[in-house]
């Protein structure tokens, strides 16, 4: 199997990325995320993931080219090429909210530290790295943690709330 995923864009981050030295952490998490989904890992040559040029007209819309080569059943080859267009900036907004609402419960926990689950899933290259379907799961599970012990206070403060009603 190989792949490639050839990025460019017009806005300040495709620019400073014209400096290549710039770019060596981008490539590794890039790259790693795009690792943690296949099953076992591609040699190096075999894989290229991360910008590839600044492309001043786009501004802030990033074209993402992607190709992925493998083999299906009966050992076929197969070879599939997508075209991806975003407005790069608001792109990672909800990610970003969705992380701090996770940041937010672990407050609420008294919980320090690294958020593993939260972090394998909304970060492309987390401290520990699991597939996307595993990362997701493991988010739920923290998330709904802050349920199980809200449950029971919410419980008290709606029968609380009642008996002020009532009487």
């Amino acid at each position: 199997m190989r792949t490639y995923q050839l990025n460019t864009g017009g806005n300040t981050d495709f620019l400073n990325m014209l400096d290549r030295s710039r770019l060596i952490s981008k490539k590794v998490s890039k790259t790693e995320a795009v690792q943690s989904q296949t099953a076992d890992r591609l040699s190096n040559e075999n894989i290229h993931i991360g910008p590839s040029d600044w492309v001043p007209w786009q501004k802030d819309n990033k074209v993402c080219f992607i190709r992925m080569e493998g083999n299906i059943f009966g050992d076929i080859p197969i070879n599939l090429e997508l075209r991806l267009s975003v407005e790069d900036s608001p792109n990672s907004a909800g990610i970003v909210i969705d992380a701090i609402r996770c940041c937010k419960l672990a407050l609420d926990r008294n919980e320090g530290g690294v958020l593993y689950s939260p972090s394998a899933y909304f970060t492309k290259h987390p401290p520990i790295q699991y597939t996307d379907d595993e990362a997701y799961r493991l988010t739920e599970e923290f998330i709904s943690e802050t349920m199980d012990i809200a449950k029971p206070l919410l419980k008290e403060k709606v029968r609380s709330n009642e008996q002020e009603i009532n009487n």
